[in-house]
């Protein structure tokens, strides 16, 4: 029988019906992202080691295996980007922080915009990579998710400073564009070079599996990282809590919803391919390719999450064999080190 300080995780893996992998030009790739992200030594101590145990560019070589060398190291490079806009974000308030988003923005849309900083300077060498590769249409999208991106981190910092915990229909419209899923499922066009009609993301059944992913990646992500956020007192911005709070549910219970509604998503994204309409032959392969560039994010995420320290510390391997959670002991508020948003 489990105590109250403890819960079994869902068994998301074995329900995952897509096919994973790692992508060939990881060590390498990973390698020089890493070393590139850490010549602007922006990273405080402990930040750099928490930077090393979470292997983001593990996580980029799963959820996009299929990327050439340059594509891959392009993505790893945002992906350390994003890390390092958490770090800035962390010391600031809401209108800071969407400053500090707003310096992204501009040296993303002005090739001309510097304001000196190290943050500009990193953005515009990722920019250089991604706009030589990517469509003009994924380009769009991608800036508008960013400018999305941001306000809603804005927002979440605004509900953790007044303890407020949100409804689930509105925590899950939040935590869509917080968690930055979205501006990572931006980058598999550029991945596979293709520009997709927007004419194609206004369709309500390419959108429901668009949407299906989504909260697939976002909600294995809240439970994963439920019980390092509670000891951190952080769990405001997690389904779990969410579940807990608004439904009544005990947190195994939560758990085990996640893993119920999850098994939904997962049909739900099978099923809803069958009727997609036709947009001519050239951009239907073009978006069989996209969706399964979302079931490699669906599935990479999962095999990542237990292949790190990320969430489960040295306990990792064990935790992913046995999927029994030990909570840990609230921090004293000068151990605390906040967590990346990149989820």
């Amino acid at each position: 029988m489990l105590s109250l300080k403890q819960f079994l995780l869902p068994d998301l893996p074995a329900a995952c019906p897509f096919d994973g992998g790692v992508n060939p030009h990881y060590e390498k790739g990973a390698a020089e992202s890493r070393a590139w992200i850490n010549s602007y030594n922006v990273f405080t101590d402990r930040k750099r080691a928490f930077f090393v145990l979470g292997s983001n560019e593990l996580l980029v070589s799963h959820v996009y295996n299929y990327a050439g060398y340059e594509q891959f190291r392009t993505c790893c490079d945002f992906v350390n980007v994003l890390f390092v806009f958490d770090e800035l974000s962390d010391e600031q308030n809401g209108k800071d922080a969407l400053s500090t988003g707003n310096i992204f923005l501009n040296a993303m849309k002005h090739s001309d915009w510097d304001d000196c900083s190290a943050f500009s300077r990193m953005t515009k060498e990722f920019r250089t990579r991604f706009m030589r590769l990517c469509g003009p249409r994924a380009i769009a999208r991608f800036l508008n998710n960013w400018e999305s991106y941001c306000a809603c981190v804005v927002r979440e910092a605004e509900l953790r400073e007044g303890g407020q915990v949100l409804d689930i229909d509105a925590f899950i419209a939040l935590r869509r564009e917080n968690s930055a899923v979205r501006l990572c499922f931006g980058l598999i066009e550029y991945c596979f070079g293709t520009d997709l009609p927007d004419e194609v993301f206004n369709n309500s059944v390419f959108m429901e599996i668009y949407w299906a992913a989504c909260d697939l990646v976002c909600w294995a992500n809240d439970v994963y990282s439920y019980d390092m956020e509670q000891s951190k007192g952080i769990s405001g911005n997690n389904i779990i809590t969410v579940l807990m709070e608004n439904n009544g549910m005990t947190l195994q219970e939560a758990s085990d919803h996640v893993g119920e509604y999850s098994k939904e998503l997962m049909d739900r994204f099978v099923s809803a391919q069958a009727r997609l309409p036709s947009w001519g032959t050239t951009v239907d392969s073009e978006v069989a390719r996209y969706i399964q560039g979302l079931g490699c994010w669906v599935k990479g995420n999962l095999d990542w999450s237990f292949e790190t320290q990320r969430y489960f510390g040295i306990k990792h391997l064990e935790i992913k064999e046995t999927r029994l959670v030990t909570l840990r002991p609230k921090e004293r508020s000068e151990e605390l080190d906040s967590d990346s948003d990149i989820e």
